[in-house]
């Protein structure tokens, strides 16, 4: 029998960051600091699209909408940051 997820208060983001908060255009770092272990098969997926090979890894990308939603998809798995040029 399949292991089921049950959420325990004191784990995990108290809330997430909106995307809305996002450059517009321009460069940003983004920086895994949460194992896709145990999340689903679509989340490790966007984080192998997004160029994250590991926890603690970091890439720098261009923003686009494609990159926003993926994004969107794992966001309480990265943080993610402007990059000034």
């Amino acid at each position: 029998m399949p292991r089921t997820f049950v959420w325990h208060p004191s784990k995990g983001p108290k809330t997430t960051k909106s995307t809305d908060a996002l450059p517009k255009a321009g460069k940003v770092r983004i920086k895994q600091v949460r194992s896709g272990i145990g999340h689903s098969w679509r989340m490790n997926r966007t984080l192998e699209a997004l160029g994250l090979k590991h926890h603690q890894d970091e890439v720098v990308q261009e923003i686009t909408p494609a990159l926003v939603g993926q994004l969107k998809q794992v966001r309480h798995l990265v943080e993610v940051t402007p990059v000034e040029e």
